[in-house]
């Protein structure tokens, strides 16, 4: 049996929905390359079609898989108050008829109306989704158990919840979703040049780890460079090490932490906060090549290449882009229009 079919196997042993848009296409950005000094491709993650597509539609196809497997009526999910990932849960909630509770966190202090309102929020409320809200945004178990909390008094009701827990206390179960990316992005490598690095950004790690994990599973060795978009290297560094780890239980294999590699230089000023680096780029990005980046995740992981085209003059770089587009229009006054 072939190493993707053996990988296949494992994958297909855990309930799934299938709603994204895949495969979605590798492009390759012209007039970055030429700036750069480098060959910039870019793998098109924001087209995975749910509601503005992104990472989290492949994260979300196993959480759902679990929902719909044990006949729960109602989803709840936690995260940021502009969270891609509470978003992509309320939509993807509505299209298979499940009602959606999304509890939004104080991860970043702004007064922005924009933020507020806009973006991730206006579109978790057309969703039809019931909105709460918890006063911190950087304990995940405390957020994990107010959700847990809700679901029990959805139960006295009636009701079926499912919770999608992040806390670390939980098996990271979206990374299946890029482990079955990184089988996809194996047979597409054959149809292009040799990729020598790949760029992700590393926040929850799910995605950076089941990418990572499901690679070199696959037997391809390609550098996988998380941007760390939420902590800092040290901090993140533990928490990528861990869900490699769990990951590696889930599918009955184990992927080394010294393949793990991690880059916090576009991190600052923090969370959901950018640097005049980060705009820039966000910026050119987008009047170059006319492609969205956002100020939480993908503008700090083009930032990322920015700052690393030197090192990597005349190689081929893969942008592997999440998604995240709403959240631009959140930080309107950030951005400055």
């Amino acid at each position: 049996m072939s190493a993707i079919a053996t990988l296949t196997h494992k994958l297909d042993k855990f309930p799934r929905v299938y709603a994204a848009h895949t495969p979605t296409p590798i492009d390759t950005l012209h007039n970055l390359s030429a700036d750069l000094g480098i060959r910039l491709s870019v793998k098109r993650d924001d087209c995975t079609g749910v509601a503005f597509g992104g990472n989290k539609v492949r994260q979300l196809e196993f959480y759902l898989g679990e929902a719909v497997a044990m006949k729960a009526d109602t989803v709840l999910i936690t995260g940021a108050v502009q969270s891609n990932f509470v978003r992509t849960a309320a939509a993807m909630s509505a299209m298979y008829d499940l009602r959606c509770h999304v509890q939004l966190e104080e991860r970043v202090s702004t007064n922005s109306l924009h933020y507020r309102h806009g973006g991730n929020v206006l579109l978790n409320k057309l969703f039809g989704a019931t909105v709460h809200s918890f006063p911190t945004g950087e304990d995940e178990s405390a957020a994990d158990a107010a959700l847990d909390t809700i679901a029990e008094e959805l139960r006295s009701e009636g009701a079926t919840p499912y919770v999608v827990h992040l806390g670390e206390q939980h098996p990271p179960t979206g990374a299946l979703g890029y482990v079955a990316a990184a089988i996809e992005f194996a047979s597409q490598i054959s149809d292009i040049e040799t990729v020598d690095e790949i760029f992700v950004a590393s926040g929850s790690a799910l995605t950076h780890t089941g990418l990572l994990f499901g690679l070199r599973a696959l037997g391809i060795d390609i550098p996988v460079r998380g941007v760390c978009v939420r902590r800092a290297h040290d901090a993140q560094l533990q928490r990528v090490t861990r869900r490699l780890q769990e990951v590696g239980e889930m599918l009955d294999d184990q992927v080394s932490a010294a393949e793990i590699l991690l880059t916090d230089k576009a991190l600052a000023p923090g969370y959901g906060l950018m640097s005049e680096h980060t705009r820039e780029t966000i910026a050119q990005t987008a009047r170059r090549e006319g492609l969205i980046v956002d100020p939480p995740y993908t503008g700090k992981v083009m930032a990322a290449v920015f700052q690393e085209a030197l090192r990597l003059q005349g190689k081929h770089v893969l942008m592997w882009h999440t998604g995240g587009q709403p959240a631009v229009f959140a930080y309107q006054d950030e951005l400055g229009y």
